[in-house]
């Protein structure tokens, strides 16, 4: 049998080089989105709005990618650890971003080997990374066949946590940090807030506060009675400010910084008239939608810097939830935990003082007001809420009796306190500080 002879020119040869990598949506995906918040200081939401990948991908892919993004940023710091010893020279960051994203796989998401490796090889070949393609190969083998032991011995919780956050968390109280950390090691469960009367779904399971929590990764569009409005998407820790507001019928009533809108939507099925105050506006369009699918109707929109919109009267009540730096979300959101730094902190005090100012102008003589943020920080939490008081608010503490269901969260001040560590057995919740204050005359 004749040996066939080897192709001579480059031409001949290239007919025999190996096809290109195939598409991988949720890798692609995931790796633009790590990208962006590793190398770029994005949140993850507004790397994924950036990603070329993404607008082509389906929504399940998204998802998926989602998924294995939020996977990687909640664990970064144990990947970081775990992949150190076989890396004898830095990488790349981007090529460091699609190790993680393979040990990811293969330490937290149950990924068979074979997949993890794979698709990181190709990953890597796909974004003209391919130099690195036999690195990743062997580095991932290597974590493969150690598996979980690579774990033994690491303090996850703290290795999770950048040092500054975990260090400025001390001083919620002893073992508060470490509570914390435990709590945004794991995806968050679906928590929904129900209209008056309306069915609880399958599977929910009521919560003290009254909020109904079904298990991570639920699709709540695919829910029972979410298109005639039944409910919406709402934290536990986050209703619990406008509840705090005691707003009545009737009553006057402004929310600034209102997007998205669920605590609009608890203000508004009190029977008040309520004004949304919101100056983003793709997030004002949001909080419209979300209005009209609930079938709000006495709530006024309005796109607006709520520094300075004033309304027509004085108001008998106001919640201000803030911009922050939202740490109290990372459960949600882990990519807050490597995009924030303390330096941020300095301009979001800054616009918190001037929306309090603003906020007790619009109040009329015995008003109500609540500040609140999604924030663990002290700096946008206890120390607005003296800065508040030193513009003249009176505060209104919040009683015991009111708190009754979650006695742990209310403060020698009469603050409320929530974070991550606090019901662990019932899948947790976000981080959330709120203060009452009056208007006297």
């Amino acid at each position: 049998m004749t040996t066939p002879a080897r192709p001579s020119s480059s031409k001949q040869r290239g007919k025999f080089r190996p096809a290109p990598p195939q598409p991988d949506p949720t890798r692609d995906v995931a790796f633009d989105i790590l990208c962006g918040v590793v190398e770029h200081r994005r949140m993850l939401e507004n790397s994924l709005s950036r990603s070329a990948a993404a607008h082509q991908a389906e929504a399940r892919d998204r998802a998926a990618a989602h998924r294995l993004a939020a996977a990687t940023l909640r664990h970064m710091g144990t990947l970081r650890t775990v992949l150190e010893p076989f890396l004898k020279k830095e990488p790349p960051e981007p090529v460091r971003v699609a190790l993680m994203m393979g040990c990811a796989q293969l330490l937290f998401l149950e990924t068979p080997p074979h997949a993890a490796v794979g698709t990181t090889v190709s990953l890597l070949r796909r974004r003209k990374l391919a130099p690195f393609a036999g690195l990743a190969n062997a580095v991932l083998r290597r974590v493969a066949t150690s598996g979980t032991e690579l774990l033994e011995g690491l303090d996850q919780p703290r290795l999770d946590v950048p040092a500054w956050l975990w260090s400025s968390w001390s001083g919620l109280g002893k073992g508060v940090p470490r509570a914390i950390a435990l709590g945004i090691s794991h995806e968050a469960p679906l928590d929904i807030t129900l209209r008056p009367g309306a069915q609880i779904p399958e599977g929910g399971v009521l919560l003290p506060n009254g909020s109904i929590r079904l298990p991570a990764g639920t699709r709540v569009t695919e829910l029972p009675g979410y298109e005639e409005g039944a409910f919406w998407v709402q934290d536990a820790a986050a209703t619990l400010p406008a509840r705090l507001l005691n707003v009545q019928a009737n009553e006057q009533v402004a929310d600034l910084c209102a997007a998205p809108g669920g605590k609009t939507a608890q203000l508004a099925i009190t029977g008040a008239t309520v004004t949304a105050v919101e100056n983003n506006p793709a997030r004002l369009l949001r909080l419209k939608e979300n209005m009209a699918r609930l079938g709000l109707d006495n709530v006024r929109a309005f796109q607006a810097d709520a520094a300075t919109w004033r309304p027509d009267a004085p108001l008998d009540a106001i919640l201000l939830d803030a911009p922050c730096s939202a740490t109290g979300t990372a459960r949600r959101h882990p990519d807050v935990l490597w995009v924030k730094r303390p330096r941020d902190l300095t301009n979001l005090t800054a616009m918190q003082d001037k929306l309090l100012a603003a906020a007790k102008d619009m109040l009329k003589p015995g008003g109500r007001l609540v500040y609140a943020v999604c924030s663990l920080q002290q700096e946008e939490g206890p120390d607005r809420a003296r800065a508040a008081q030193a513009m003249g608010l009176v505060p209104m503490p919040f009683t015991p009796e009111e708190l009754a269901f979650l006695p742990e969260a209310l403060t020698p001040e009469g603050w409320l306190r929530t974070h991550p560590g606090l019901w662990p057995e019932q899948g947790g919740m976000d981080g959330f500080f709120a203060a009452r204050f009056t208007r006297t005359a």
